[in-house]
């Protein structure tokens, strides 16, 4: 179509769409960029100031009056508001009252007669004319302006702390058998719901679906004291990654039948019937024609099954436990942000450590995920 003749309605789907790309893409950059950010400006402003001046203000404290030295006749104590960042000071002060009562270059009288004052670059004096006295040192209100600095040490501080290598691999021994299992034993049940007639079928296809809408944390307690009461009786230990394969495989299972199932059911008659005249089996027929066909089906559910292992914390709580040696990923990463979960820098560098994986795990399959979303929406003829 020429787009010079392009209807109205045409033009307001495509910003639509643009509209709604950037409102899903616009949370995941602020989250990259607050991840580059150095962790003092990401505690102050937000990650669309990033490119610009930050303003913050803060307070030091003075050496205490033990450290001053005398010179030319006066008491001198000097010092650096700012301790080695980067910014300039604009305003300062001696009171929370007045935190910005005078301007960078200017001297402040305290109260006790001595003279405070602070340079742009946060050098400061104090200077009297008498010795001076006390235990503490004074505080120093000041404003600080700081040009945008971007830096690693986000992502250096998670990647160097204590057994995220060993979480990350347990991760994998989580996920990966957690998506082949229910993948492997729903792709022979989605056949025989579709093309293997036997009594009950269409009670099994309604009972799949209705557990498509069952909570995980609903039947998650009533699971673990099963599985723990057949670990019992046959001596196996609790917590295993066996336990937690089977756990997911038992979640995934609902929509990984029904997916596959959909897909199977609109293949081609044709295609079976003639092998069957040809002598083929159902396993035959399953393995050398069915699985090359479903493969659609099989990644865009293998993507949806990788996602919620590699990204699930509850279930692994629950069946693998917190030990040191049994913690994935997330919640290493969990334990990583302290009891107040403060640490802005380490959640926004976590948060794109852990979507390594799967952003190669969805790129890698993605070209297959609508087809096998619209599974069994047009049957073949």
């Amino acid at each position: 179509m020429n787009p010079a003749t392009r209807s109205p309605l045409m033009w307001a789907v495509h910003l639509s769409v643009l509209l709604i790309v950037a409102l899903w893409t616009m949370p995941t950059a602020g989250l990259l960029i607050s991840s580059l950010r150095d962790k003092d400006q990401l505690a102050v402003s937000g990650w669309w100031t990033a490119l610009a001046t930050s303003s913050r203000n803060d307070v030091a404290r003075a050496p205490s009056p033990e450290s001053q030295v005398e010179r030319d006749g006066k008491f001198v104590i000097s010092g650096n508001v700012l301790d080695g960042q980067a910014g300039q000071i604009s305003a300062f002060g001696f009171s929370s009252r007045e935190p910005a009562a005078f301007k960078a270059g200017e001297t402040a009288d305290l109260n006790g007669g001595e003279k405070l004052t602070v340079q742009a670059d946060g050098s400061f004096e104090i200077v009297s004319d008498t010795r001076m006295e006390g235990s503490r040192g004074q505080r120093i209100f000041f404003t600080a302006a700081a040009p945008p600095r971007f830096t690693l040490d986000n992502y250096k501080e998670v990647l160097s702390a204590e057994g995220i290598g060993a979480s990350f691999i347990n991760s994998l021994t989580v996920a990966v058998p957690s998506t082949v299992i229910p993948i492997l034993i729903a792709a022979f049940a989605a056949y025989a719901l579709a093309w293997m007639p036997f009594p009950g079928r269409a009670i099994l296809i309604a009972v799949v679906v209705g557990l498509l809408v069952v909570p995980l944390q609903m039947s998650l307690i009533p699971l673990l004291k099963l599985y723990n009461g057949v670990g019992a009786f046959f001596g196996v230990p609790a917590k295993t990654y066996m336990g937690i394969w089977l756990a997911h495989t038992g979640f995934g299972l609902p929509l990984a039948i029904y997916l596959l199932r959909n897909y199977m059911a609109g293949l081609p008659r044709e295609i079976m019937e003639s092998a069957r005249v040809d002598g083929a089996s159902d396993f035959d027929i399953f393995v050398k024609i069915i699985l090359p066909l479903s493969f659609p089906a099989l990644a865009s559910f293998a993507i949806f099954q990788f996602l919620w292992t590699w990204n699930d914390l509850l279930v692994a709580i629950v069946f693998l436990g917190t030990g040191q040696d049994q913690l994935v990923l997330t919640g290493r990463l969990v334990n990583l942000l302290g009891s107040r979960g403060g640490n802005w820098e380490i959640l926004t560098a976590s948060a794109f450590i852990t979507i390594v994986v799967p952003l190669i795990v969805f790129f890698a399959l993605q070209r297959y995920l609508v087809r096998g979303l619209l599974a069994g929406s047009v049957k073949g003829g």
